[in-house]
């Protein structure tokens, strides 16, 4: 869709940025602190207003801060050598070989063929693509957006079921599944969604602790597959299909698998051995020493060599490059915020707020106004960069065990996005389906996320408690 009126977007991000940066004789924190603050708030403004695409807000907020000399020209492009960022720009690499492969795909349908005897089956068989790929597409848009939900508008179709005719039958009932099932797995992997590693990588600035993909995975298993497993039953309430019969969802799985080949193409195996090899890697840290950023390009050179991927392919991975220049730049910028005090100014001025309360109840009192915090943004990505710093620097002088803190924080990253339906990628590629109204994504965002606390703060304590993390 064109993008109305850029020109005046830009201009209110511009004047509130200039607003912000005359205020800094008048405000009691250090004036380059305040000025990384006053360019920082305007590129998230930007990614709220969206005058341009987030690469290049973001590169205007380097030049700006360069061009007045508010940071030096190697401090604006020492985001870019966070390893953070190349871990980033690999997972959506991988994610590219494993669409081009038709890997993804491939067990999405599978899934389907062996479970879709009723809706509740479909709702499962989504649920468990999700589980399969989110550890290893790393992109929550590419998987869910450009792997799960056509398949899901596809598989409501074959049902009678669109946007325009029927969407009660069934495709109302899939999307809700399928979106919030991809918000469980980003949750659940440090490789679930692209903005992870920056929450990663928060926690380890703030705590000096590495919350690594093994320490991500182990705190998010047990409450992440139970949050799926009753995901599909608390849906089904919400929104019930009238819709019994699904065989013909069946009928058409087995056609696409059919057209595919009944077995596997050498690029489906080449993808699949570099995925479970990935995994393995990945959750055996502690044994190898390699780190995940590394392990990742080892797999996209593996990907290279045996031709899954030409080079031209990677060049040609828009996404991923794009993503290097956004993420480098808000890197920067927040490392910016906290070398130049603006970071602990905001933890000395607001700690007397949580000071004198019992730990954990603060941990969670400020975990869940961080998490309906998210009605504010567009944007988890956004939301993130501007909150998730702020919030785990309240928390360093509380009496609990950092551990907890970073699960928690972490977790509830990806979580909050299913309040609106505008969140992320997929959530927003999930309601173009146009199966879902507003209201209805709304009001039933809400109730998702009183589903989530439950199972998070509920069984997840319960688990934590059992790891050691409290």
């Amino acid at each position: 869709m064109k993008n109305k009126n850029p020109v005046l977007k830009l201009s209110i991000c511009v004047t509130t940025g200039v607003f912000l940066w005359l205020l800094s004789p008048y405000i009691d924190i250090p004036e380059k602190g305040w000025y990384v603050f006053s360019v920082f708030f305007t590129v998230i403004l930007s990614f709220i207003l969206k005058p341009y695409p987030m690469g290049m807000m973001v590169l205007m907020g380097l030049i700006t801060l360069s061009a007045t000399n508010t940071i030096t020209m190697d401090e604006a492009l020492s985001g870019y050598a966070d390893t953070t960022v190349w871990l980033v720009v690999a997972a959506f690499l991988i994610a590219g070989g494993i669409i081009s492969s038709g890997i993804g795909k491939r067990i999405a349908l599978q899934l389907i063929s062996w479970f879709g005897k009723s809706m509740l089956g479909l709702a499962y068989s989504i649920c468990g693509a999700e589980l399969i790929l989110g550890p290893v597409v790393p992109s929550n848009t590419a998987r869910g957006g450009g792997i799960i939900a056509p398949i899901v508008n596809s598989i409501s179709h074959s049902l009678n079921s669109s946007s325009d005719k029927n969407p009660e039958k069934a495709g109302r009932f899939l999307t809700l599944v399928g979106a919030h099932a991809n918000l469980i797995t980003a949750a659940m992997f440090l490789t679930g969604m692209a903005a992870n590693p920056l929450v990663a990588k928060a926690i380890n600035d703030n705590f000096g602790i590495s919350f690594d993909w093994g320490t991500w995975a182990l705190g998010a298993i047990i409450p992440g597959i139970i949050g799926l497993l009753l995901l599909p039953i608390v849906i089904y309430q919400i929104s019930k299909p009238t819709l019994k019969d699904t065989s013909s969802a069946q009928k058409k799985a087995n056609a696409e698998l059919k057209n595919m080949g009944e077995k596997l193409n050498r690029n489906e195996w080449v993808m699949l051995i570099i995925m479970m090899l990935l995994l393995l890697l990945w959750s055996t840290k502690f044994l190898h020493g390699m780190s995940t950023t590394l392990v990742a390009w080892m797999g996209v050179m593996v990907m290279l060599i045996t031709s899954i991927q030409k080079w031209t392919d990677i060049i040609n991975n828009t996404k991923a490059w794009d993503t290097l220049i956004w993420l480098g730049g808000l890197l920067t910028m927040a490392s910016m915020l906290k070398n130049y005090g603006f970071i602990d100014w905001v933890v000395i001025h607001f700690q007397d707020w949580v000071l004198g309360y019992n730990g954990l109840t603060t941990i969670i009192l400020l975990g869940l106004i961080y998490f309906y915090s998210m009605y504010m943004f567009s944007m988890l990505t956004a939301h993130i960069f501007a909150m998730v710093s702020i919030f785990l620097g309240l928390t360093i002088t509380l009496d609990t065990e950092p551990i907890l803190t970073a699960g928690i924080f972490a977790y509830f990253s990806c979580l909050c996005g299913c309040l609106t339906y505008y969140s992320t990628g997929p959530v927003i590629i999930y309601f173009g389906l146009g199966y879902v109204s507003s209201a209805k994504w709304f009001t039933t965002g809400f109730i998702i996320s009183l589903f989530h606390l439950i199972i998070w703060l509920g069984i997840g304590l319960i688990w934590w408690k059992l790891i050691g993390w409290w």
